[in-house]
């Protein structure tokens, strides 16, 4: 099995695999995984994606088998180099002179000691973690060899094989460079210790050059540059990714394969993002219809089926996603049980009885459901418990709109926000929630902490109808509160957060950023405070990035 024909046999996988058939990809792939490099880095590939899928563990065991021959099968093809030789190189920092062959094997073992670190973070222990650390940082350096050796060998151009080699270097640098640039700036200052560096501009730049030429890795690109800008900057940051760019990514892929369930799901995923919200539903919908092989990707789509019904406040049929959720996938019980519990209590009691339900019973099993990656526990699932808690007692409190409330955590009042109409819709649910909790004849120990929820969203929902003035009383009023809040211990750092970028909409770049340092600064030790650093970190580059671009005459004092 020589290096192009590997290439090519690959490349004809990867089309199986986007057209839905993926045992027909792991079939072809299966006879000479044990021989070539590319081979055996696609089938680990393929298993590794089910295993994050399931969490099965004999998926993740079989996944982890894989990866080990995988990296035996490239290990074979890695020049060999005596300490002298590998001293020397690392001392004047020069990349080895290695063959074509060589120079992929280099590059599928990083791919696969990556993909391995990936895999033992899902261990629960910090044994696992420190594993998982020492293969990224072992992937990073080859990576970072592998872009020393693109450099230096443009000769190498004409073998129909080096777009392969450059297109591998593009995905995993830039996805390097991405990811670490996300990162809070205190984390970041460790990581470039320890030898990592995290420059967003070169990340995407390096991406976007993987994802527009022809070779193998393009659609890896492709899709890390998709993550971005429909899921890591809505959930980790001001909830503005760049639709166009997606749109124009994904178009290629949707003439070659209009019904891979892939295509079909980020289809529906940048509808959903424009507020296009019954459109995203048809094609959800139609990306868990075109297959079977597959269940965990209609759990996918049910999970944005649940979202894009609960922006429009159709409450049944969001929650007959969310009960599939609990009923089918493994992902993470306690939130989807959260989940479920949220939205029924959106519905009168009546409905809830007729649906067989029990919410208080729902809520009460949302703890004991939770999971620990490294004896920690996943923070929505913290905040969840803490939420749930409440229904713990023999008296239960009810949550005044939990529905709203994470539907704020996962940063959906941006994209709702797309829609005035919905907004409006949802700004006159929290007034009647807000005149409901004036009128409550003996306010429990929780009423404060309630009454700024509502505050907050409405907030939010004023702030994306344009009526700054109103939006800012609702922040300032939850602020104010500081002293008296019990249990939402997040509320005044996230309500801090969001005047900020209230500031930022006004044009006050500088009373923004202000804002928002004291959020960042003052505030520690509450529920989802990562989440928060990652936003703060976000919007803080953004602003910084417009202020750095206007002439000195107009920066503002």
């Amino acid at each position: 099995m020589d290096l192009e024909t590997a290439l090519k046999e690959s490349s004809a996988a990867l089309d199986l695999f986007l057209n839905n058939r993926f045992n027909d990809a792991l079939a072809l792939l299966t006879p000479w995984k044990a021989q070539s490099m590319y081979h055996s880095t696609g089938y680990s590939s393929i298993l590794v994606m089910q295993a994050g899928m399931t969490f099965e563990p004999k998926d993740m065991d079989a996944a982890m088998m894989s990866l080990n021959e995988s990296l035996e099968t490239c290990q074979r093809f890695r020049r060999k180099t005596g300490i002298m030789e590998t001293l020397t190189n690392l001392w004047y920092r020069q990349p080895a002179d290695l063959t074509e062959e060589e120079m992929h094997a280099e590059l599928c073992y990083a791919e696969v000691l990556l993909q391995k670190a990936a895999l033992t973070f899902l261990d629960e222990s910090i044994i696992g973690f420190i594993k998982g650390g020492m293969r990224i940082r072992n992937s990073y350096l080859i990576y970072k060899n592998c872009q020393a050796m693109a450099n230096i060998t443009k000769e190498m151009d004409k073998l129909s094989t080096h777009i392969h080699f450059r297109g591998g270097v593009n995905m995993g640098i830039g996805a390097f460079n991405l990811i670490l640039s996300l990162l809070p700036s205190r984390v970041l200052r460790l990581m470039e210790f320890l030898g990592f560096s995290g420059d967003r501009e070169l990340g995407l730049s390096e991406l976007r050059e993987g994802a527009t030429t022809n070779n193998l890795r393009s659609i890896l690109s492709t899709m890390t540059l998709l993550m971005f800008h429909l899921y890591i900057t809505v959930i980790l940051g001001a909830g503005e990714g760049n639709l166009m760019e997606a749109e124009a990514l994904l178009e290629p892929y949707v003439e070659k394969f209009p019904n891979g369930a892939l295509i079909l799901f980020y289809t529906a995923r940048i509808a959903l993002l424009k507020g296009n919200f019954t459109f995203a539903q048809e094609k959800f919908l139609a990306c868990a219809a075109a297959q079977e092989e597959w269940h965990q990707i209609h759990h996918l789509c049910y999970w944005e089926l649940m979202w894009a019904y609960t922006f429009e406040q159709n409450w049944r049929e969001a929650y007959r996603y969310a009960d599939l959720l609990c009923k089918e996938s493994k992902w993470s019980q306690a939130i989807y049980i959260f989940q479920k519990a949220a939205i029924l209590s959106m519905l009168p009691d009546e409905e809830v009885t007729q649906l067989g339900e029990n919410v208080v019973d729902l809520f009460r099993q949302v703890d004991g459901l939770r999971i620990r990656i490294a004896g920690k526990s996943i923070p929505t699932e913290k905040f969840a418990a803490k939420k749930a808690q409440r229904y713990s007692s023999s008296n239960p409190v009810k949550l005044v709109v939990p529905a709203l409330e994470m539907m704020y955590v996962w940063n959906g009042f941006t994209v709702v926000g797309k829609r005035p109409e919905l907004t409006e819709s949802i700004l006159a649910t929290l007034e009647k929630a807000q005149e409901q909790l004036r009128d409550e004849p003996n306010p429990s120990v929780y009423h404060l902490d309630d009454q700024c929820v509502v505050q907050l969203l409405k907030g939010l929902c004023l702030r994306e109808l344009g009526c700054l003035v109103q939006a800012e009383l609702c922040f300032k009023h939850v602020i104010s509160s500081e002293n008296y809040i019990k249990h939402n211990n997040y509320l005044v750092p996230f309500t801090m957060y969001e005047l900020g970028l209230l500031h930022k909409q006004k044009g006050d770049i500088n009373t923004a950023i202000t804002v928002i340092e004291n959020a960042k600064m003052n505030y520690k030790d509450y529920n989802m405070e990562s989440r928060l650093h990652f936003r703060i970190h976000a919007v803080l580059n953004t602003m910084g990035s417009f202020l750095a671009k206007l002439p000195p005459s107009r920066t503002p004092a």
